[in-house]
């Protein structure tokens, strides 16, 4: 997958500081995911677009895992940021601990590409979160595919 120049938000997370996540968010991230942001995150792909329910989308930029997200100029890209900001829009439950949608990319026009949790804590699904339909413990989503290795092959 190749990314416009200078794009990756660094530092890359290390495998430690993603599984600090992963115990925050209560979510056990995939592997290929996991990997991906690594190498990619916060970075923009030059093959962007997809097509879900008759609508393309565009991603204006995946999301990253950073450890200063405070001090850092693009710190807003941060997943943890992201979740902290849209928290209450990401689940019909207000009793949950930890996160059922975990979003990993900013499409254009404010809605998010997300890690769906709801049907395998084992095996997310990618759905877009619909930022103008949700609201409080109503997320409104649309299925996009059953992995992340399938949504990234989507892309064009």
């Amino acid at each position: 997958m190749n990314f416009e120049a200078g794009t990756i938000i660094k530092p890359l997370p290390t495998d430690d500081y993603i599984l600090k996540k992963e115990k925050a968010w209560r979510v056990k991230l995939p592997y290929l995911y996991k990997e991906f942001v690594k190498k990619f995150g916060g970075g923009i792909p030059e093959k962007c677009s997809f097509t879900c329910n008759r609508h393309e989308y565009a991603i204006d930029r995946f999301l990253c895992i950073l450890s200063e997200y405070r001090t850092h100029q693009l710190g807003d890209y941060d997943i943890g940021v992201t979740i902290t900001q849209i928290e209450d829009r990401l689940s019909d439950n207000p009793d949950l601990l930890g996160t059922e949608l975990v979003p990993i990319a900013v499409l254009f026009a404010g809605d998010f590409i997300c890690l769906d949790y709801r049907n395998s804590k084992e095996n997310p699904s990618i759905c877009v979160w619909s930022h103008e339909e949700s609201g409080v413990d109503e997320p409104v989503t649309y299925y996009v595919a059953p992995s992340f290795e399938a949504f990234l092959k989507m892309l064009h």
